[in-house]
């Protein structure tokens, strides 16, 4: 039996075959890699080449039975294969860390490498190589192939820049950056900062105050705590920032941004682009052509300014607008209560909906130019 790392879509299926956690699937003929049999990956990271973080579920899964080993990665065909239990990117940085600090060659001088005292710190360069420092304000740098780089403890850092790398900075005031081809980072500390600029690289940062930044292609970052941000710039790129007054941006084509914390914002750049910012006072942007912006909170503002982009205001006392004459508006007029009275939709240039002008809609249904 073999512990692996599944992706699939959102709705946890995998080339149209639907899976659930605590179930075991069997295949009845041949196994054979990449052609038949359950597929996952020994190296948590490796699934990045098969599904985009930004838009994908993860699992531990544990297969049995006949296997077939792929030559170029740790993709794992098997007889049969059973969905353990959900993961997220956090925990996948963990995995890959331990996978990785578990396959060290003992014999190179340059791996591994452990600091553990107070601003102590530690450097793996040899290829599987891994770095943990956990004392105060330490730091961890694994530069090499596979390597992995964990910082655990107060003020530390965590860098992992080579093909496979992983890094993770846990403590206070902690930064973990992987740059790595399929590179992930994780920072869950107080403060904390994490960045993955790979190709299909992520970056989640879960604490108060922390940023999550992922430029690489396909890459995704999310930012869950108190103030803050998430910024996804790489094609497919995906944002997520759901603490209070959090932001979340994504400029990649397909990217897309959501905000859920109060007095959150969320803008979608890139082409087919979507925004939703759903706390109270919180705005939505979408930029990119035929993109969407969605503002659901209360005093909430979309916008959208890209060529057939459409702005949608669905809170109470919330406003719209759209910048082009191909563009159009949605509002939604509510009660005390929430419940809605009216909704209302027009394309800039009809129903005297102008471009460029803020619009709610008032207790008759109406469409009404916003001041400010």
């Amino acid at each position: 039996m073999s512990v692996a790392y599944k992706a699939f879509g959102m709705d946890m299926q995998c080339r149209g075959y639907q899976y659930e956690v605590g179930k075991t699937y069997t295949h009845n003929s041949e196994v054979k890699l990449c052609e038949s049999g359950f597929h996952a990956c020994e190296y948590p990271l490796d699934v990045f080449s098969y599904y985009p973080p930004a838009r994908s579920q993860f699992a531990i899964v544990e297969q049995a039975g006949n296997l077939d080993r792929h030559g170029n990665d740790s993709k794992v065909a098997s007889e049969s294969i059973t969905v353990k239990a959900k993961i997220d990117i956090a925990d996948m940085v963990k995995a890959s860390i331990e996978y990785t600090s578990s396959r060290c060659n003992p014999i190179c001088p340059d791996s591994p490498a452990s600091a553990t005292g107070c601003y102590g710190a530690a450097s793996a360069k040899g290829d599987y190589g891994a770095a943990s420092a956990t004392g105060c304000q330490s730091a961890a740098s694994a530069t090499n192939h596979h390597s992995a780089a964990a910082a655990t403890s107060d003020h530390s850092a965590a860098s992992a820049t080579g093909y496979h790398g992983a890094a993770s900075a846990t403590s206070d005031h902690s930064a973990a950056s992987a740059t790595g081809y399929h590179g992930a980072a994780s920072a869950t500390g107080y403060q904390s900062a994490a960045s993955a600029t790979g190709c299909q690289g992520s970056a989640s940062a879960t604490s108060g105050h922390s940023a999550a930044s992922a430029t690489g292609c396909q890459g995704s970052a999310s930012a869950t705590s108190d103030h803050s941000a998430a910024s996804a710039t790489g094609y497919r790129g995906a944002a997520s920032a759901t603490g209070d007054l959090g932001a979340a941006s994504a400029t990649g084509w397909y990217g897309a941004a959501s905000a859920t914390g109060e007095c959150g914002s969320a803008s979608a750049t890139g082409y087919l682009g979507a925004a939703s910012a759903t706390g109270d006072y919180s705005t939505a942007s979408a930029d990119g052509k035929q993109g969407a912006a969605s503002a659901t909170g209360k005093n909430s503002a979309a916008s959208a300014s890209g060529e057939q982009s459409v702005a949608c205001g669905l809170g109470c006392s919330s406003k719209s607008m759209a910048a082009k004459h191909s563009g159009a508006i949605v509002l939604v007029h509510r009660d005390s209560g929430g419940n809605i009275i009216h909704i209302r939709a027009s394309k800039v240039g009809e129903n005297g909906v102008k471009p460029n002008v803020w619009y709610s809609l008032n207790v008759d249904g109406e469409f009404v130019e916003e001041t400010s």
